[in-house]
């Protein structure tokens, strides 16, 4: 994948490319002022999936505050975070970039903007409903309802086996105790949507 260095863009943005309240949308909703970053590129350093994302995090906040929401929000990156908080720990201005990147995240998907990873989003609604069934996640599970989504049966069972054989994955999910808890969170933000 190309990656963008928005340190120093070298392309032309034209004033008609910018939302000027994108940026501050994903300040508020993020709770991150990333207009502390000076570029220093140690988030970029320090993540683990930057070689595959087509935007460097530091190139994702450049995209914010240049207001290029349609770029930002299309991009691979901010489906690529895994939330690590790897990049939040190396940098020197503590700037949230997960807060960032389940913002944008979630923009993308209000807007109905195309997924640019949609294996992704669909592992992650598997994950999400593991959570609301058992309150906690049932690896197995998730993982099965993700290949029968996907239609990929055996491309990775070699490493499923290994798994269980070093007991990383349960038969059975376990519960949390008051389960009705979680659902209720559940209903209540399906309700609010």
């Amino acid at each position: 994948m190309k990656k963008e260095n928005y340190s120093d863009l070298g392309e032309t943005i034209k004033s008609d490319d910018s939302d000027f309240q994108f940026a501050s949308e994903v300040k508020k909703r993020s709770g991150t002022d990333f207009n502390m970053c000076y570029h220093c590129w140690c988030c970029t350093g320090g993540c683990p999936f930057s070689h595959a994302m087509d935007y460097t995090p530091n190139g994702i906040i450049r995209l914010v505050q240049f207001g290029l929401k349609r770029k930002a929000l299309e991009s691979s990156t901010i489906w690529l975070c895994v939330g690590c908080n790897t990049c939040s720990t190396v940098c020197p201005m503590r700037i949230d970039m997960s807060a960032i990147m389940d913002t944008m995240r979630q923009m993308a998907l209000e807007e109905g903007i195309s997924v640019a990873e949609p294996d992704i989003l669909n592992f992650h609604k598997e994950v999400l409903h593991s959570i609301e069934h058992y309150g906690r996640t049932h690896k197995l599970e998730i993982m099965l309802r993700y290949k029968i989504r996907k239609r990929d049966w055996f491309s990775d069972m070699d490493v499923g086996l290994k798994m269980l054989a070093k007991r990383k994955l349960d038969l059975m999910p376990s519960k949390v105790n008051d389960i009705g808890e979680i659902r209720k969170f559940f209903t209540d933000v399906k309700h609010k949507t």
